[in-house]
């Protein structure tokens, strides 16, 4: 895969993210073309908004915001202005230009969209306790 392909998936799933909140909801339409183009990856993306395994952490007084999607094995963090997540698939598929979105990512870019999150706040006090523990997790 090119990087122009890599981009284009961004670029695709930002136009749908658009489309669907102007919908205010998924139409059949962009599930279709998000399966199109992501195939198994939306479908796990989906499984996880379903299921609600995507955490937005509010810290608190500093207003500092962490997102977590839940995956099989262990939290997983997301940076989604960087377009970063903590997974293997990222590290082996993404930093390797084979995809361009784990995911993680593209369940992250929904929910964010739809407000399809789990909200969670916690003082500033368990920011580097927490980070640590998604950055470095014990099997």
């Amino acid at each position: 895969m090119s990087s122009d392909s890599a981009d284009s998936e961004s670029d695709i799933l930002n136009t749908i993210c658009k489309e669907v909140k102007a919908e205010g909801k998924l139409t059949g339409k962009n599930l279709t073309r998000l399966y199109e183009v992501f195939g198994q990856r939306f479908t796990k993306a989906f499984e996880a908004l379903k299921e609600n395994r995507v955490k937005k952490y509010t810290f608190k007084p500093s207003g500092r915001i962490v997102w977590v999607v839940v995956g099989k094995e262990r939290d997983y963090l997301i940076m989604p202005d960087a377009e970063f997540c903590s997974c293997d698939d990222f590290y082996f598929r993404v930093l390797d230009r084979k995809i361009h979105l784990c995911y993680h990512l593209i369940a992250q870019k929904i929910a964010n969209i739809l407000e399809w999150y789990e909200k969670i706040e916690e003082h500033d006090e368990l920011y580097g306790p927490l980070m640590k523990e998604w950055k470095n997790p014990t099997p």
